[in-house]
Parts: structure tokens; C-alpha cells; sequence
């Protein structure tokens, strides 16, 4: 009988496999606008429901028909912008050479930047916009699960001189997801993957488990590598950490923004409850576990051909037990 042979399992394509620093993860590049707004947004995983949706895709089968897709709803609470960053180019790359705080910060805040007295306008004073390559809006969410809010960075696009106007005038207000996405976008989502900690080889990368004559050790990998180069090659199968690691879906569509208040679960979402701010709805899965941050960028190398969101009907059944 021949052997049974199967391709290695276990992709090599996100190495080192190490536990992400924080709870969310960073966005390191934005897209580019030529109007001055926010580039992305933020909310929390909710849960997932089904949806009916219209197929507007003209090259499809079931085109004209409904169909019905699986639908990641955020909870999109509004963001507060409390201040700005500036970064100049520099002979060793682009350097934050200024920040901007608002005078009335929230008093959640004062845990991630104690009790000081801002002075918003001496801050001002010290920026050279001759200097200024471009600029990101500091926000943070409302305090909600936890008693810290989360606060990052938010890209602006337009020209500089149109990033900082409008940084300027954003200090101290609200962003909402309704004012910068709508149905049809397609946007890149990050998020840390679900938790499953220190696992073996079996479980990480599926290997075969041994028989029982093997040395008496029958999950674990039966050759490590040759004797040469005398080292164990990045591509062998080992123990480590499984999940908890930042990762980005490109090209996830926006199906439709409705008002959270409307959208409610028979009974809540699991291990959720209510929405608390509106409701984005996301083709497909979404990284992560509930009640886990996710951040949104407007898709930096999105699709050529795009169709229009058209969302019949969305699914508001108990998923209980599911």
C-alpha cells in the first residue's frame, strides 16, 4: 500500500508567532484621501448573524436573486477626539515633532495621562507648520467594559495644511461611524485573533500523532531536521503560542450603518447584551472574539469593481446554543 502523503499544514506566513502587546493592534499605514476626514474608525465585535442581501454583482450566477450571507455586526459607539499628532519628515524617517491635547479632557483620561493642566494654545504656538508632513487625530472610546478607554491614532487625509485646519477644529468633539463610512465601502479590518495560549505541535500545526513504539512520546515531531546546518529550522513544527495575535482581513464590505437601538437581538447578542452605539453591519467574519476592539481603514488596495451594498433583510433570531 503506498504511503499517504499530505502537504505541511499550518501556514509559515505570520513568523514569529508571539502574543500581541496589546489589545489592539496598530494601523502603521493609512490610505489616501484628497479629502480632509478620517481615514477609518473603531467599534466592537458584537456578534454575527445571517442577512438577505440583493447579489448586485454582475458577473455572478445569482445575480438580481437574494441570497443570504453570514454578517459581522460592530458596535460602533461614538469616538472622542481629545487631541492630535504631528510628524515631520526627518534624515531618519518621519518623527512625531509635536502633540496637541485638548483643555478638556474626559476624567477617564486621567488614568492614561494623570490630573496635568493642559494649555491648548501654548501647545499650538509650538508647531511649525512649515515642519508638518502630516498629521493623526488622537481619540479614544467611552469608557463601557472596561474602565480605561482605549485610545490610538486615526489617519487624516487631504494635504497637510488640510490636516491640521481640520485637526484643529475636531478637538473636543465627537466622531461618528454614519459620518465617515457608508453602505459600499470596503474597508481592511485589524484585530487581535482569538486566545488559545501555550499549545503543541498537534494542535498548532496538525501534525500526525505518533504510534505507540515511538520512544514513548507520540505528540511531538518525529525528526527535528538533518545534521547539517546543526540547527532546527524555522519550518519545523513546535510548541508555542496559538492565537492572540494581530492580524488584518483586506477587502471586507460594508453592507449598511443602522441605528443600534434598532438592531436587537432576541434575548441579546451572546455574551454581549445591547448595542450601545450604531450598528455596523460586515460582510462576512471578522477576527477576534466579542467585545474585542476592532479597528476599520478605508481599504488601501481594494477591489477594481465594486458593487452596491444592497441589505434586505437582517436576521434578529436568538443565536443561542448555535
Amino acid at each position: 500500500m503506498p504511503a499517504v502523503r499530505r502537504p505541511i499544514q499550518g501556514s509559515r506566513g505570520f513568523y514569529p508567532r508571539v502574543r500581541a502587546k496589546k489589545t489592539y493592534p496598530r494601523i502603521k499605514s493609512w490610505g489616501i484621501s484628497n479629502e480632509a476626514k478620517p481615514l477609518g474608525f473603531a467599534g466592537f465585535k458584537a456578534g454575527m448573524t445571517h442577512a438577505t442581501v440583493i447579489d448586485s454583482n454582475s458577473n455572478s450566477k445569482t445575480k438580481g436573486q437574494s441570497i443570504v450571507r453570514a454578517v459581522t455586526i460592530l458596535d460602533c459607539p461614538p469616538l472622542s477626539v481629545f487631541g492630535f499628532n504631528v510628524y515631520s519628515k526627518t534624515p531618519y524617517g518621519f518623527k512625531t515633532t509635536g502633540t496637541v491635547l485638548s483643555d478638556k479632557l474626559d476624567k477617564n483620561l486621567s488614568r492614561k495621562f494623570g490630573a496635568k493642566k493642559i494649555k491648548t494654545e501654548e501647545q499650538m504656538k509650538k508647531i511649525d507648520g512649515n515642519n508638518v508632513s502630516y498629521i493623526r487625530l488622537l481619540v479614544h472610546t467611552k469608557p463601557g467594559f472596561k474602565k480605561t478607554p482605549e485610545v490610538f491614532e486615526l489617519g487624516v487625509g487631504g494635504s497637510s495644511e488640510k490636516q491640521l485646519e481640520y485637526a484643529k477644529g475636531m478637538l473636543g468633539k465627537e466622531l461618528k461611524a454614519s459620518e465617515i463610512l457608508k453602505a459600499g465601502d470596503y474597508v481592511d479590518v485589524f484585530a487581535n485573533s482569538k486566545g488559545k495560549g501555550f499549545q503543541g505541535p498537534v494542535k498548532r500545526f496538525g501534525i500526525r500523532i505518533l504510534g505507540r513504539k515511538f520512544q514513548q512520546m507520540h505528540r511531538h515531531v518525529g525528526a527535528l531536521g538533518t545534521t547539517e546546518p546543526g540547527k532546527i529550522r524555522s519550518t519545523v513544527p513546535a510548541a508555542g503560542q496559538l492565537g492572540w495575535q494581530s492580524r488584518m482581513d483586506y477587502n471586507k464590505k460594508v453592507l449598511q450603518i443602522l441605528d443600534g437601538k434598532k438592531v436587537v437581538m432576541s434575548g441579546g447578542f451572546l455574551r454581549y447584551g445591547n448595542l450601545s452605539g450604531e450598528a455596523v453591519v460586515i460582510d462576512g467574519s471578522v477576527v477576534g472574539t466579542t467585545k474585542r476592539l476592532v479597528k476599520l481603514r478605508f481599504a488601501i488596495r481594494g477591489p477594481t469593481s465594486r458593487y452596491p451594498a444592497d441589505l434586505k433583510s437582517l436576521s434578529l433570531t436568538s443565536k443561542q446554543g448555535v
